[in-house]
């Protein structure tokens, strides 16, 4: 396959994974007493989360590389017609969730770790979780329907599906395990849009080829 610039810029979404994953992983050890199996993982990125000047350096290029990611899936499916028209909607509502939740988070951020929820900037950070999540969970949707039908991509499908679940098992599950296993399940959640981005990537590195699965 001869690449183009933008095929290659689809390896950013794997970059955005790497950076986002690292952040996780490393920034606690700035945070004492941070328990992941309880707290968030935005507990760590928190105006006054002692890990706050850490998950910066870290996940630096997780934001930025996640919507030059998004973004050129975008752009490269509009340009070749990929896929069905339900297919290029599930990706493209995809593309908005990452914009809003690059910039929501950045415009509202938690203001305390751990701290109950009641100013209107940690109001608005829930907000821009709710929509975060209900634009994932409908594109997925699109993505599951467009990818298992006659001549679609069903690897997409089948990564739609996964992430799905996991985001999934990571709504219900905060409502249905003990407070000190909330971070774990939350995780499920956090992971799956991410995880997606990185694949999305993958396939568009890939030019979308079944192959690429």
């Amino acid at each position: 396959m001869n690449r183009k610039l933008i095929n290659w810029l689809g390896l950013t979404g794997i970059v955005a994974f790497i950076s986002y994953a690292l952040a996780v992983i490393v920034s606690p050890s700035a945070f004492p007493g941070y328990n992941w199996m309880e707290q968030a993982v935005s507990d760590l990125s928190a105006e006054t989360a002692p890990s706050r000047m850490l998950w910066n350096q870290i996940a630096a290029l997780f934001g930025v590389c996640s919507v030059v990611c998004a973004t050129c899936v975008s752009i490269y499916i509009s340009e070749r017609k990929t896929g069905s028209r339900l297919f290029r909607a599930g990706m493209h509502l995809f593309t908005v969730m990452n914009w809003v939740s690059n910039v929501g988070y950045a415009m509202f951020p938690l203001s305390d770790s751990g701290k109950e929820i009641a100013s209107f900037q940690e109001i608005m950070h829930m907000v821009v979780t709710a929509v975060v999540v209900l634009l994932s969970i409908v594109s997925l949707v699109c993505l599951i329907v467009s990818g298992f039908k006659k001549g679609g991509i069903r690897g997409i499908g089948f990564w739609a599906a996964v992430a799905l679940v996991m985001m999934m098992v990571g709504a219900v599950g905060q409502r249905a395990v003990p407070p000190q296993y909330f971070g774990i399940v939350e995780r499920f959640s956090v992971f799956a849009a991410v995880g997606f981005n990185a694949v999305r990537g993958w396939y568009l590195f890939r030019g979308f080829s079944e192959k690429a699965a």
